[in-house]
C-alpha cells in the first residue's frame, strides 16, 4: 500500500514558519506546554492551537492591520 501522507516544506522565514516561531514564543510567555499525553492545565488544547496560530499568521501578513 502506497504512503499518501503529504509533506509540507515550510520555506525559511515564509509567512507560515514565522507563525509557527510567534506561536511558540506566546505559548512560552503564557506558559503553555506543546507535550503529548499529559493532564496538565497548562497544556494547549486544539482550539488554543489554532485560535492562536490564526492569529500570529494574520498578524505577520498584516502586522499594522490594514486590509486590502
Amino acid at each position: 500500500m502506497a504512503d499518501t501522507t503529504a509533506v509540507v516544506h515550510i520555506g525559511e522565514n515564509s509567512p507560515e514558519e514565522v507563525a509557527y516561531k510567534l506561536l511558540h514564543d506566546i505559548g512560552y510567555a503564557e506558559g503553555k506546554r506543546f507535550t503529548h499525553g499529559t493532564n496538565n492545565p497548562a497544556t494547549v488544547d486544539r482550539q488554543w492551537l489554532l485560535s492562536t496560530y490564526a492569529e500570529c499568521l494574520r498578524t505577520v501578513r498584516d502586522p499594522f492591520g490594514r486590509r486590502q
